[in-house]
C-alpha cells in the first residue's frame, strides 16, 4: 500500500490543504501551491508493513499480514520519520502520532474504492473553533469539560464517505380531484361537488440523493449536517485529504440501493402530486415511475467533529458542516448545574414570598 505525504519543494515541509485559499500550504515557509502544481510533484512515500505474531515457546515466529486482521487494523510506515502507526481498516488519511506529518493511505482509495467526487473543506479550523465556542456559549447546562481548551483542540476535520445518486426518469400519475361549492338561498343550503379525473406525466431529473456509506457514522448527524452546496463539488484528488482525516466506505452500493430508489420514487411522486392544483382535494389512484438513466457516485463530504465521553460512559457528538458551517450535535448535560440552578431559583422564590408576607 502506498503511503503518501506531500512535501514543499522549497523547504521540504509538509503541505496541507488550506480551506481559506483552496490551495496547498506549507506549514513551515507558508508558500502556497495550486492543484496543478501539486499534481506535478512527486509525493514522498512510505509503505504498509507486516506485524510479527509471537508463538508459544518452541514454535517459529510467523509473519501475519496486517490488512484484514481480526482487530481490523493496519500498520503503516510514516514516510517522514519511519515510525509505525496503527490505523483502522476504513482510515484513508491521518497523521503520524510522532512527527505529526499528514499522510494519505493511497492504497485505501484505489480501484473500486477510489472516490468519484469530493467537496473540499472551506471552513478553517479557526472558524470551526469559533463556531463551536459561539454555539456552546448559548448552552447553560453543558459540562465545563466539554468546552475546555483541551477538548476544543481535539476537534478534527474528517472527510466522511457517502453514496450520491442522480437519476432521470419518466413518471405518470392518475388522481381523482374534487371541487366543492357551498351556498345558501333563503333557508336552504346547497352543496355542489364536481369530480375530475386528473393525469400528470413527464420526464423528471433528480440530483444529489445521498446516503451515508460508513457503518460507524452517526446517522442522525449525517442527515443533520445537510445540505451541502453541490455546485462546489470537485473531481477527487488525494491532495485534498492532506491535513485532514478521511474515512473509506464500508457500506456498498447494493446495501443502500433499495432505500435510495424508494426515496427516488417518493420524491418523483411528490413532484407529480404538487403539480396538481386548483382543486379542493386530490386522491392519487395510481402512479408509475420508470428510471431511464441512473448515475451513482462515491463522494467525500467535509465535517469538523469532536466527541465527549460523559461520566456515565455515553459518547456525545458535536459536528459542523465543513463547507457551510451548519452545526448539529447532541450535547451532554451537567445535572449538578441543573440541580444547583433549580435550588437557587427555589430559594429566590421562597425569599420573595417571605418578603412579600413581611411587607404585607
Amino acid at each position: 500500500m502506498a503511503i503518501i505525504s506531500y512535501k514543499c519543494p522549497n523547504c521540504d515541509g509538509e503541505l496541507i490543504f488550506d480551506p481559506s485559499t483552496q490551495k496547498y500550504k506549507c506549514e513551515y515557509c507558508g508558500d502556497l501551491f495550486s492543484q496543478e502544481e501539486l499534481d506535478a510533484m512527486k509525493p514522498a512515500e512510505g509503505s504498509e508493513t507486516s506485524v510479527k505474531e509471537d508463538r508459544p515457546s518452541g514454535e517459529d515466529t510467523v509473519e501475519k499480514e496486517t490488512e484484514g486482521t481480526e482487530h481490523g487494523t493496519v500498520i503503516y510506515s510514516c514516510p517522514s520519520c519511519g515510525a509505525q502507526i496503527v490505523t483502522e481498516e476504513t482510515t484513508a488519511a491521518t497523521f503520524c502520532y510522532y512527527c505529526h506529518n499528514p499522510v494519505v493511505l493511497g492504497g485505501r482509495l484505489e480501484g473500486e474504492y477510489l472516490p468519484n467526487k469530493i467537496i473540499p473543506f472551506s471552513v478553517t479550523r479557526e472558524a470551526a473553533e469559533k463556531g463551536f465556542g459561539d454555539y456552546i456559549s448559548k448552552k447553560k447546562f453543558v459540562p465545563k469539560a466539554f468546552f475546555s481548551k483541551k477538548q476544543i483542540e481535539s476537534m478534527t476535520g474528517v472527510y466522511f464517505p457517502y453514496w450520491l445518486y442522480d437519476v432521470e426518469l419518466n413518471g405518470s400519475m392518475q388522481a381523482e380531484a374534487r371541487n366543492v361549492r357551498v351556498w345558501r338561498t333563503g333557508d336552504i343550503e346547497y352543496t355542489e361537488t364536481k369530480h375530475y379525473s386528473v393525469e400528470r406525466g413527464g420526464s423528471i431529473t433528480l440530483k444529489h440523493l445521498f446516503e451515508n456509506a460508513l457503518k460507524k457514522a452517526n446517522a442522525k448527524l449525517a442527515r443533520g449536517l445537510m445540505p451541502y452546496d453541490f455546485s462546489e463539488m470537485k473531481e477527487f484528488k488525494t491532495g485534498y485529504l492532506s491535513g485532514f482525516l478521511a474515512e473509506r466506505r464500508d457500506i456498498e452500493r447494493q446495501e443502500v440501493e433499495t432505500k435510495m430508489q424508494q426515496e427516488m420514487r417518493n420524491s418523483a411522486e411528490r413532484l407529480l402530486r404538487e403539480s396538481i392544483s386548483g382543486y379542493n382535494s386530490v386522491s392519487v389512484t395510481n402512479s408509475n415511475i420508470v428510471p431511464k438513466k441512473e448515475d451513482w457516485s462515491y463522494v467525500l463530504f467535509p465535517v469538523w467533529t469532536l466527541t465527549y465521553k460523559a461520566k456515565n460512559g455515553k459518547i456525545y457528538y458535536y459536528s459542523m458542516n465543513g463547507q457551510t458551517g451548519k452545526v448539529c450535535g447532541e450535547l451532554p448535560i451537567d445535572y449538578a448545574k441543573v440541580t444547583l440552578v433549580s435550588a437557587i431559583s427555589a430559594l429566590a422564590a421562597l425569599a420573595l414570598a417571605l418578603l412579600g408576607g413581611f411587607f404585607g
